[in-house]
């Protein structure tokens, strides 16, 4: 294959993948706007619920994200058998796991007053964590259909029916939060239904084309499902446990992060949370094209065509690379204006924060280049199947790098919260740095 082809194959797979990533982004956008309308408690609640919701989710999203190389790499060896038995028991993982973290939702009040959260939001966050809980197993088993529905090259299913469901969240959202054509008012609990509702739609829709589509039957994927199969559920374990762990400690770092960023100051802490936002938009542009390498790599890792693999890793390196060029040169160029559109100028705090974001942003021209890089190596790894290093080598950029120097040069040497995003740079470099070395010597 031409390098032309390598990166035509890629974009045709990452694309909507990248659009599939935005609209997810963008279900949880629409209920922090629409509760925001609502009341302030409400909305506190829902962030708080959410957030606690999302870091739960990430660490079981790590079963769902090893079925993408795994059915690759079957796919591959022309080995449909274990494409069926590693998304069955991916699903099964999944379920497992959504089940038993429900009681940390259910008790969900006492653990955050228990972190000093206001009594009267972690009352509602709970009445919302309560019925969002329950959409844990259908959120999971959906990305693990995601995953599944990739491999097999079919990515323009899973951006419409991720578009669809904002589109019905909006509508849901609508009726339940406001009691809207009749319906009971239900304020953070008519998000947390809108949101389950939304999770099962998604979950029915993929289920029916995974297994109903014809040029998909012959995988037979819900054929005998309620019987386990102990070897390939290892498997999935093994892949998918590090995984999460590995979301888990990026997670991490950006929740302790804004922790930090908090003890600086309020202006500094809206700065930074309209800063993170936009980086974390332009994220999904890597993310995208990582899962694309992560399926390209693991197909060809199958076959064992070291050659092709080889290339088709340097040919995602340098979209990655384009694409961090392009948002650098925005963040650089236009930080202000940016910054400008997440906030009303007519507020007096507002011109505090626009300065303070603005160079913030600018920061985040360094953390573009780091952040995709990073994201990319991971993808590449997955596609080889490596996951357990590169858990520590994350962990360690993170949390033993990442985290004290942003405290060092943020409060020890006084350089405030752009101190604290350069250490998150360094923590980043890091990671993405040893990363790549890791792959690179693994493919040598």
């Amino acid at each position: 294959m031409t390098t032309t082809s390598h990166a035509r194959e890629t974009l045709v797979l990452g694309l909507p993948l990248i659009g599939s990533h935005l609209a997810q982004m963008a279900l949880h956008v629409t209920d922090t706007v629409m509760v925001g309308w609502y009341g302030v408690v409400p909305l506190a609640a829902v962030v708080l619920g959410a957030s606690s919701f999302f870091i739960v989710f990430v660490v079981g999203s790590g079963f769902a994200k090893a079925v993408m190389p795994m059915v690759a790499a079957a796919l591959g060896r022309d080995d449909e058998t274990q494409v069926r038995r590693d998304t069955r028991m991916g699903i099964w993982l999944s379920i497992a796991y959504g089940i038993a973290v429900y009681p940390v939702f259910w008790w969900s009040e006492p653990i955050l007053l228990a972190l000093g959260q206001a009594p009267d939001v972690s009352a509602i966050a709970q009445d919302y964590m309560r019925i969002v809980g329950f959409g844990m197993v259908p959120a999971l088993v959906v990305t693990v259909l995601q995953s599944y529905l990739s491999a097999l090259h079919r990515t323009q299913v899973v951006l419409w029916v991720t578009l669809a469901a904002v589109v019905l969240n909006i509508g849901v959202n609508w009726v339940l939060i406001f009691g809207n054509w009749g319906f009971p008012e239900l304020g953070a609990r008519g998000a947390a239904v809108a949101t389950i509702g939304t999770q099962i739609l998604s979950l029915v829709v993929l289920a029916i084309y995974a297994g109903r589509l014809p040029e998909l039957r012959r995988f037979h994927l819900f054929q005998r499902f309620w019987r386990p199969d102990w070897q390939a559920m290892r498997l999935v374990w093994r892949l998918g446990l590090p995984i999460g762990l590995t979301g888990l400690a990026e997670g991490g770092l950006f929740q302790a992060s804004a922790l930090m960023m908090g003890w600086i100051g309020t202006v500094e802490l809206a700065a930074h949370g309209i800063a993170l936002e936009v980086a974390a938009l332009t994220f999904m542009l890597h993310v995208g094209l990582s899962s694309a390498a992560t399926i390209r790599i693991a197909r060809f890792d199958g076959q064992g065509n070291r050659h092709a693999l080889r290339q088709a890793a340097k040919v995602a390196v340098v979209l990655s690379l384009v694409v961090a060029g392009g948002s650098v040169a925005l963040f650089l160029s236009l930080p202000g204006t940016i910054v400008a559109l997440f906030l009303d100028l007519a507020k007096p705090e507002s011109a505090a924060i626009l300065a303070y974001g603005s160079v913030l942003l600018m920061v985040a021209a360094l953390f573009q280049l780091a952040d995709g890089m990073q994201v990319m190596a991971l993808g590449l790894l997955r596609g080889v199947q490596d996951t357990r290093v590169p858990m520590w080598l994350a962990a360690v950029s993170y949390w033993l790098i990442g985290i004290p120097s942003s405290y060092v040069l943020a409060f020890r040497l006084g350089y405030g919260g752009v101190g604290l995003w350069l250490g998150l740079v360094v923590g980043l470099v890091c990671a993405a740095a040893s990363l790549m070395w890791r792959f690179w010597r693994l493919v040598r």
